[in-house]
């Protein structure tokens, strides 16, 4: 069964992109939002030691990196979510489409997959198709990332090979 198409108000992209190819197409915006998060974790520890004061007698040191490790990694899903959505059509994506077209035509002149090779059978590879398109939507409920190469990208391949 395809997937449901999606109604997005930009040119859809890729409707399951692999994990590496949403991080290597993430904006230096992106990235500040990831550090932004990041961040925010331990500033927001120190300021509220400072306005209530734990008299902890080991400080706030434990906290502090807690925070900033979670906020690593709400960062991260964020900014991937962002990635991810550019891909979707559901936010601007002209940099990525474009960079998009140079990357599988190149491929596609060269004979080879484009969007890799897989070890899986078509079975399998099927399932994580299934398992991982539009898993974006729900990162903050389960993270689930496509890291298999399959064929299912609900866009029309014949394009790239122009």
């Amino acid at each position: 069964m395809p997937a449901k198409q999606l109604e997005a108000p930009y040119p859809v992209i890729d409707i399951d992109p692999h994990f590496s190819r949403v991080v290597r197409y993430m904006r230096p915006n992106d990235y500040l939002l990831w550090g932004g998060v990041t961040a925010s974790g331990p500033i927001l520890i120190s300021l509220w030691e400072r306005v209530d004061p734990t008299k902890a007698t080991h400080g706030i040191r434990h906290a502090a990196r807690f925070a900033g490790c979670m906020g690593f990694m709400a960062g991260f899903m964020l900014a991937y979510q962002n990635s991810s959505f550019r891909f979707l059509g559901l936010k601007e994506n002209q940099r990525e489409q474009e960079r998009d077209f140079e990357e599988l035509s190149a491929l596609a002149k060269e004979g080879k997959a484009l969007y890799g090779e897989s070890d899986l059978s078509p079975y399998l590879q099927g399932v994580a198709a299934r398992n991982s398109t539009y898993s974006q939507f729900k990162l903050q409920t389960m993270p689930w990332f496509n890291l298999v190469n399959h064929k299912d990208h609900g866009v029309d391949t014949a394009k790239y090979s122009k």
